[in-house]
């Protein structure tokens, strides 16, 4: 039975090749700092579970240390050339989407038959499962590819490897900051950023209390960089306690509209890392390291006016349809 460790196991090889990678790349600027970043994503993948709280709040620790030291240089690995890859693309055109395309596939029709069939049932563990079903589809996506365009057997590595420093130490930040929200909801800061919200917005009526959630969730996840850790926070604060108990929303319509308007918080922010930070290295914009880099700006209006309608959308569906 494949089991999430797998998964696990599978990642943290991937960033030992990585490590060893960067560290024999004479044309890497940072080769050792950039080893021993990705050594440790990988030593935390392939024994974590046995390092312990202690062993991992350590590790993560020096992984925030390095990533604070400055940044990670980019290593130049030789797979193929400009030449090669302009005429394989004439050759294979749009065929080319179709290992990506095979990784959602395997996903969903993973995670439906692990659920409703005893094959998948027997190949797949029931416990995350999607997890395991994405993790499966790359594989099989990766040897699809390999099988069918021949690349250089280390080209799936080596730009792996290019890509990861491309990205540097912001590839971990949605994972930090979703741990961060778990930890503040173990903190009850919930109700203590409630109270504080009390102070500012008057509770005196639905749409109030609607319109503090959903700007409450859009702020916290420009300040945390990820709508699932606001979520926590900021229903226990404000969604559950006074939209859903005190006026009576209804609360699936209530979370899931809350959770788009910390969606348009993550349009916002450079915290949002993976969204806003890394396409703007990857695109090599001028502006990059700005705060508010052409990402964000050409985001914020879209992001504004999407906040407005979640307000409205939630205000209109939890009580004037809801159940």
């Amino acid at each position: 039975m494949i089991t999430l460790e797998h998964a696990y196991v599978a990642t943290g090889l991937m960033f030992a090749a990585f490590s060893i990678l960067s560290l024999r790349d004479p044309h890497n600027p940072t080769r050792f700092r950039s080893a021993l970043f990705w050594g440790l994503i990988a030593l935390s993948m392939l024994f974590g579970s046995w390092l312990g709280g202690l062993g991992n709040g350590l590790l993560v620790i020096a992984l925030v240390v390095i990533g604070a030291s400055g940044k990670l240089g980019v290593g130049k690995p030789a797979t193929t050339t400009p030449e090669q890859r302009q005429a394989s693309a004439a050759r294979w055109k749009n065929a080319l989407f179709v290992p990506a395309l095979m990784v959602p596939l395997v996903a969903v029709g993973g995670t439906l038959l692990a659920k409703h069939t005893a094959a998948g049932a027997w190949l797949i563990s029931p416990v995350q499962t999607t997890l395991i079903s994405l993790g499966l589809g790359c594989v099989i996506a990766l040897v699809a590819a390999m099988a069918w365009f021949r690349p250089p057997v280390m080209a799936p590595v080596q730009e792996g490897r290019r890509l990861m420093d491309s990205i540097g130490w912001a590839a971990l930040l949605p994972q930090m900051l979703a741990s961060l929200g778990a930890v503040f909801l173990a903190a009850d800061v919930g109700q203590v950023v409630g109270d504080l919200i009390a102070q500012v917005i008057p509770m005196t009526s639905a749409f109030m209390a609607v319109f503090a959630y959903c700007a409450g969730m859009a702020l916290f996840t420009i300040i945390m960089g990820n709508a699932f850790a606001a979520f926590p926070v900021m229903t226990a604060a404000i969604g559950l306690p006074i939209v859903v108990h005190q006026f009576g929303g209804d609360p699936a319509i209530v979370c899931a509209i809350g959770m788009l308007a910390g969606f348009c918080g993550t349009l916002m922010t450079p915290m949002a890392a993976n969204f806003n930070v890394v396409p703007a290295n990857l695109l090599e914009l001028p502006d990059r390291n700005s705060p508010l880099n052409g990402v964000i700006r050409a985001q914020l209006p879209t992001a504004v006016v999407m906040l407005f309608a979640n307000m409205l959308l939630m205000y209109f569906l939890a009580f004037r349809f809801g159940s």
